[in-house]
C-alpha cells in the first residue's frame, strides 16, 4: 500500500502558499535546502513535478495547482478534526477569493456569485475589483481562485489560466419614463441623436455598440462615459441619458433604478467569462457558479 508523507506535503504546501522555497523557510523555521529536499521527495513520490522555474520563482505545475487544491483540503480538515475533539468552535469556513473586472455590471456580479452562498458548507466571498491584466497577475499567485471578466484572456499573457465562458446575454436599453416614451418608438433607428451614457472606449461592449451604431448608421449623442457600470446605471436612473444593460438582468435593472425598456436587440452580445488556474475546475463554489450561470443566468434571454 502506498502512503503520503503528510510532513512533504505540509512543505510543499507552504512553498506554493508563500510563493518560494524563501518565505516558505521563514515560516516552518528551516533551511531552504530542507525544504526544496522534501518537496523533491514527493514529486518522486507522486511520480509528477509540481514546480516549474520560471524567470526566478517557482510556479506551480498543472498538476501541482491539483495537488496544492487538495493538500489546501488536508490540511482544512486536520484543524476542523482538531476544534472538534478539543471542543472548539469550527475555524473559518471556506474562503472564496474572487477578482471582478470593472466592466462586469454589478448586477450580473451578484447573479453569477449567490450560488456559492447557497451550499450546505459555509463559504466566506472576498471580491476584489481592478483591470483585468492585474487581476490574472494576482490569480497566476494564488492570490484569487478566479477572475470574473467580459472577455477571455489572450496568449500574449504569460500565465497558465484557463477561460470558462459562463454564457452570454444581448442587450436592453433603458431610459427613464419620460426617454422611454420618447426613444421606443421606431428602435432603434430613434437612437440616432438620443443622449446615450455609455462604457468607456477599452471595454469589449463598447466596440460592440459602436460597430452596431455604424452598421445600423446612426449616431447617438455621447453624454457622458463610464468605467464603472454600476455609476452608469445611477446616472440612467436620475435621466441623464438612455443606456445599455445585459438582458439578463433587464428586470433587476428596471427595479433597482427605476427605468422603462426602451428596446432590445440579440445583435450586441456581453460574454462573460471565469478565468482560473484550472482547466477542470474543482472548487465547490466555482463549480456552483458556473454551473448555475449555464442553467439559470444565461439559460434564456428575454425577447
Amino acid at each position: 500500500m502506498e502512503w503520503l508523507n503528510y510532513h512533504h506535503l505540509l512543505y510543499f504546501w507552504t512553498v506554493a502558499r508563500e510563493g518560494g522555497v524563501s518565505k516558505a523557510s521563514e515560516v516552518l523555521h528551516l533551511a531552504q535546502p530542507t525544504i526544496s529536499g522534501q518537496v523533491k521527495t514527493l514529486e518522486d513520490t507522486l511520480g509528477e513535478k509540481l514546480f516549474e522555474r520560471r524567470g526566478r520563482g517557482l510556479v506551480l505545475t498543472e498538476i501541482g495547482q491539483v495537488v496544492f487544491r487538495y493538500a489546501d483540503e488536508i490540511f482544512s480538515l486536520g484543524n476542523e478534526l482538531l476544534d472538534t475533539v478539543k471542543n472548539r468552535p469550527p475555524r473559518r469556513p471556506t474562503r472564496l477569493k474572487v477578482g471582478l473586472a470593472g466592466v462586469v455590471p454589478k448586477l450580473i456580479a451578484y447573479e453569477l456569485l449567490k450560488p456559492a452562498l447557497t451550499l450546505p458548507e459555509p463559504v466566506v466571498i472576498s471580491c476584489v475589483e481592478d483591470q483585468t491584466e492585474r487581476l490574472i497577475a494576482q490569480l497566476a499567485t494564488f492570490s484569487l481562485d478566479l477572475v470574473l471578466t467580459d472577455a477571455p484572456i489572450g496568449p500574449g499573457l504569460s500565465v497558465r489560466a484557463y477561460n470558462h465562458l459562463l454564457g452570454d446575454s444581448g442587450v436592453t436599453f433603458f431610459g427613464t419614463k419620460a426617454l422611454a416614451s420618447r426613444y421606443r418608438r421606431r428602435f432603434p433607428r430613434s437612437l440616432d441623436q438620443a443622449p446615450v451614457l455609455l462604457p468607456t472606449p477599452n471595454t469589449t461592449v463598447r466596440n460592440a455598440l459602436d460597430l452596431w451604431f455604424e452598421k445600423l448608421e446612426i449616431a447617438p449623442r455621447l453624454v457622458a462615459q463610464f468605467e464603472d457600470t454600476a455609476l452608469l446605471k445611477v446616472f440612467g436612473g436620475a435621466g441623464i441619458g438612455v443606456f445599455q444593460a445585459p438582458t439578463a438582468i433587464e428586470a433587476h435593472v428596471k427595479k433597482q433604478y427605476g427605468v422603462n425598456i426602451i428596446g432590445r436587440t440579440a445583435e450586441v452580445k456581453e460574454r462573460f467569462y471565469a478565468i482560473s488556474v484550472e482547466r477542470r475546475i474543482t472548487h465547490p463554489a466555482v463549480r456552483a457558479i458556473s454551473e448555475a450561470a449555464r442553467s439559470d443566468l444565461f439559460r434564456t434571454t428575454t425577447k
